[in-house]
């Protein structure tokens, strides 16, 4: 990650053309807004756009724009991206999803620094910087023919790889920092940092969608923490764990039968309900008995009975 930084930095120093390759949820349109942000241009606008949204028919207008009366419903002048970043970045995100029809007009832009809206007749300049990112091998994809050879050697100029999450040797660091943010995004009493133990129980986990599923699971914990429920029992339900996995040592390895029926990502009320009327609404012994924590319990009777 040290070395992605540097490169980030360097990058942000000059205006030359960036593709940023890693795995969805790594955090490359954060690499790409770092690289505006800390450039000559971060007084200008940074426009992003998903590739993989582009229509076949409108990639001309939403990259070039157009003129009032173009087409049929064009009631006005549109600018399409490319001019909306003018003087600033332009981030093409998922560049290896855009269609060929929408590579081909990219390529001229980005050949003559120009744009022609649907409807006129000259070429209107525009000056932009060109962020691009991609979760696809774009080699591949030339090879398949689903990329344009020529359109890739003009984005490949400065590639830089945004590491998986499971890559990161800054983990715990970074846990840190996004446990902050989502306890001030929550509007939450200001919680202490996330213990060893929890950043430990954090760390060992897969991540398959990377930073982007870490800070979904850390909002969570912020939102819910307040009420009882542990992280534990949050990653539990994230990854889909079985009971034996997660069960404390020394307890018996024998599953109640309510309790196994309640060990999915999302606990039933009624079962929960059922529980509490057995055991004349002790709320303690109920838990125990489902094998769940007393403040995840407490947290579902109020969600469900407003108490």
């Amino acid at each position: 990650m040290k070395q992605t930084e540097n490169l980030l930095r360097i990058a942000s120093n000059s205006n030359i053309s960036v593709l940023l390759q890693g795995e969805s949820g790594s955090g490359k349109e954060v690499a790409a807004r770092y690289v505006h942000d800390h450039s000559k241009r971060c007084n200008g606008p940074f426009v992003a756009l998903n590739c993989g949204a582009i229509a076949h028919s409108l990639a001309e207008s939403i990259l070039e724009g157009s003129r009032k009366g173009a087409f049929t419903g064009a009631v006005g002048d549109q600018l399409g991206v490319v001019r909306a970043a003018n003087g600033g970045t332009l981030f093409l995100d998922e560049i290896g999803e855009m269609p060929l029809e929408a590579q081909c007009k990219l390529l001229r832009i980005l050949q003559e620094r120009s744009v022609m809206p649907l409807g006129a007749t000259t070429n209107i300049p525009v000056d932009f910087r060109l962020i691009c990112a991609t979760n696809r091998n774009l080699r591949q994809e030339v090879a398949s023919g689903r990329f344009r050879e020529d359109l890739y050697f003009r984005l490949n100029v400065f590639p830089i790889k945004v590491p998986a999450l499971r890559e990161r040797k800054d983990f715990a660091a970074l846990a840190q920092d996004i446990w902050r943010e989502a306890v001030y995004s929550q509007e939450t009493t200001i919680a202490a940092p996330l213990s060893p133990q929890e950043v430990q129980s954090l760390a060992v986990k897969p991540w398959p969608g990377n930073v982007r599923q870490l800070k979904n699971v850390l909002q969570r914990y912020a939102l819910l923490g307040p009420y009882g429920t542990s992280l534990g029992e949050i990653l539990r339900d994230e990854f889909a764990e079985s009971h034996d996995e997660t069960q404390p040592r020394g307890l018996s390895r024998e599953i109640p039968q309510e309790a196994s029926r309640l060990y999915n990502p999302t606990p039933q009320w009624n079962i929960l309900h059922e529980a509490l009327q057995k055991n004349n609404w002790n709320k303690t012994v109920t838990a125990q008995k489902l094998g769940i924590s007393r403040g995840s319990l407490c947290y579902h009777v109020r969600k469900h009975l407003d108490v």
